[in-house]
């Protein structure tokens, strides 16, 4: 586990000692801190955001808690049910054209949110999405909640609680008027299983109020080089739990077609390397991979910030660098005592070619090694995936490093088989009827 996670872990530990926050909660529901008293034990600003539930300090996940800002200065503890899984989607890709002429903003140099959505926005994926030919960028920003109430709903009883909120800081990323409503962007450059709901509620009751128009919640995830776009609806505006998935789209600007032709190309031409003295990886869903890859494209990162501010646990953080390791995408130094992560000269140069070239590239990377190389060869002649046995065989026959125990073989065959079925399922994405926006 991080320094910096351990000194959060830590510093909650003694707030809840002191403050018999646990009992608070159980007799009395919730258990209301103010920055002042959480600053006492550290910085309240590194203490109280968490943005996906797998940020959440390990006393809260023990007891089934969780925080929310209700004034400017007040935070709120209980068991609330604070964060909503992001819905499964087709993997379907609407394709739209980018303006030629723009020169100061390319889809190469999308490195941040503000970037993804100005992007979006360029080319028509924002107008196209809310079915809005003019739209108008409006109050984005840093701003003051309203006073407003809510119900939500209690992660044990499943009752609907009470809470009061006034004056509370609230962000919006990005907003856009037309004709027939408001839309709130809550925008994100990072991959996760699940967001704060809060992120789209309170802006949406802020301004509920304030216009006339329909005011509509949307999330947007910008990774290799696709735009998720995720409309939500509050069915009772007054519920912060009545949450409801209203359409998702998928949007690229660069072309996305991939054929399993060229994948089998890239297997029949690459040379495998030796297994490098490093761990083999578990670390699942490669897409992850790739938007780690993407967010060091930005910035070196240390243990803490990959922990921190993104999707990851400590744990997590290690498999996910790991993995990029492995590959030859990401080298680790040391720097005051702290692991930092930097794309390697290799891993910035995929990471920086086009939607095509760098999956069949990272296909490449994949297949290098003998075990990759060899299940994706019997997936060439049969057409279906290896099962457990057979890539536990190929793994034991390829002298992996510090891999020995069975429990080990059958962690580490699960990523195999997902980076097996994220090269194979290339092509089957692609592939789906594309709608070209002009």
């Amino acid at each position: 586990m991080s320094d910096d996670k351990n000194k959060n872990n830590e510093a909650w530990v003694k707030i809840f000692d002191k403050y018999d926050v646990v009992n608070e909660v159980l007799n009395k529901g919730s258990f209301k801190i103010s920055a002042e008293q959480i600053k006492e034990f550290r910085e309240p600003r590194l203490m109280a955001k968490f943005d996906h539930s797998v940020n959440l300090p390990k006393i809260f996940k023990d007891h089934h808690l969780a925080i929310l800002p209700i004034t400017r200065g007040d935070y709120l503890i209980a068991r609330f049910e604070n964060y909503h899984q992001f819905e499964f989607d087709d993997g379907s890709i609407d394709k739209v054209s980018y303006p030629p002429t723009l020169q100061s903003l390319t889809p190469s140099t999308i490195n941040s949110e503000t970037k993804a959505l100005n992007c979006a926005l360029a080319a028509g994926i924002i107008s196209d999405f809310l079915d809005e030919p003019k739209l108008y960028a409006t109050v984005s920003g840093r701003m003051k909640s309203d006073a407003f109430d809510f119900l939500i709903r209690d992660v044990d009883s499943q009752q609907l609680k009470r809470v009061s909120v006034n004056n509370s800081q609230i962000e919006i990323d990005g907003a856009y008027e037309g004709a027939k409503s408001l839309a709130l962007f809550e925008a994100k450059n990072d991959l996760s299983d699940d967001f704060l709901v809060r992120q789209l509620y309170y802006p949406y009751r802020t301004w509920q109020d304030k216009v006339t128009k329909q005011v509509r919640p949307i999330f947007i995830v910008y990774s290799n080089g696709i735009f998720k776009l995720y409309e939500y609806k509050f069915e009772d505006p007054n519920s912060y739990s009545s949450i409801k998935l209203v359409k998702q789209k998928n949007y690229a600007i660069e072309d996305t077609k991939i054929t399993i032709e060229e994948i089998f190309e890239v297997l029949k031409e690459v040379a495998s390397v030796d297994e490098p003295q490093i761990p083999f990886p578990q670390a699942d869903k490669f897409e992850r991979v790739i938007n780690l890859c993407e967010l060091l494209a930005s910035n070196d990162l240390d243990k803490d910030d990959i922990t921190q501010n993104y999707a990851f646990d400590a744990r997590q953080t290690d498999y996910y660098t790991n993995a990029a390791i492995y590959l030859g995408l990401v080298e680790k130094s040391k720097s005051n005592g702290n692991v930092v992560y930097k794309l390697s000269d290799d891993g910035r140069k995929i990471i920086h070619l086009s939607y095509k070239q760098r999956q069949l590239e990272l296909c490449k990377r994949i297949m290098e090694h003998r075990v990759f190389k060899r299940l994706m060869m019997y997936f060439m002649d049969s057409s279906k995936l290896p099962d457990d046995d057979m890539i536990i065989n190929a793994m034991k026959e390829a002298s992996l490093y510090k891999v020995s125990s069975e429990e080990t073989y059958h962690r580490r065959a699960r990523t195999v088989k997902k980076w097996l079925s994220w090269m194979v399922a290339l092509p089957s994405i692609s592939n789906y009827p594309i709608n070209q926006k002009s």
